[in-house]
């Protein structure tokens, strides 16, 4: 398959190693040009691009995984040409501490961090991967049937860009479960049960079933609470993100 990511930080850098050890064909790109990923190509089999290329060359999958505050800094036209069938995968997470600052629409709790995306892309999104820290997602797929192998959520408006994605996060190695509409995606948001805990494919589903669909108000502040705390201490041990 041919897959474009836009990103080449802990996220995209690991599923560009995973990707092209399948086989795949993949285009990476960053901010800065491709002439700034030699090391990234060297590490990952990937060929440097542009956004716009990634996007272009990616017909089979496209992964944004970029900082949350620079999504609204894509190019207006990354999409253009680009069919409707092409599912766009969207990583991110929100780091007001470490990151992103404070963005007014996704403290209230009406809009997810996908949902926000979509809205700034202007295509449908699938939201995956963001559960996961890099290094396992590079190293601890395992095959099907394995006991003990990690699920991983996905979320989307899209039916067929679900399914699709599903696929391919199976064949990285990992359980996929479905994790219902982009509506719901709070649930695998960092701050809850789901994120970075690599559970079973019966504990997500557990997980899941447990939060319900419509995320309450004591919900919203409970996951804000807990990231908080959990970017303080990302942020005493030194732990940089981009």
């Amino acid at each position: 398959m041919n897959i474009g990511i836009i990103g080449a930080g802990n996220i995209g850098s690991a599923l560009a190693v995973r990707l092209t050890s399948l086989g795949h064909q993949v285009y990476i790109a960053n901010s800065r040009g491709p002439e700034t990923l030699h090391d990234v190509a060297q590490k990952t089999g990937a060929t440097p691009v542009t956004a716009e290329e990634a996007a272009q060359r990616g017909s089979d999958f496209i992964v944004v995984t970029i900082p949350l505050k620079n999504i609204p800094d894509l190019p207006n036209n990354l999409f253009a040409g680009v069919p409707a069938e092409v599912p766009v995968i969207d990583t991110s997470n929100y780091y007001p501490l470490l990151r992103d600052g404070q963005m007014t629409e996704l403290e209230t709790g009406d809009l997810t961090e996908s949902g926000w995306v979509q809205q700034h892309l202007g295509r449908p999104v699938v939201k995956v991967f963001n559960n996961i820290f890099a290094e396992h997602l590079e190293k601890n797929g395992q095959p099907a049937g394995t006991p003990g192998r990690i699920a991983l959520p996905v979320a989307s408006d899209d039916d067929a860009a679900k399914q699709k994605v599903m696929a391919l996060v199976e064949e990285l190695g990992f359980d996929a479960v479905d994790g219902g509409t982009l509506h719901e995606s709070w649930r695998q948001q960092p701050g809850g049960p789901i994120y970075c805990n690599d559970l079973p494919a019966d504990k997500v589903r557990e997980q899941l079933a447990s939060l319900g669909t419509e995320r309450t108000a004591a919900q919203h502040t409970d996951f804000l609470d807990n990231h908080a705390k959990q970017e303080q201490q990302m942020e005493a041990q030194g732990i940089k993100l981009k």
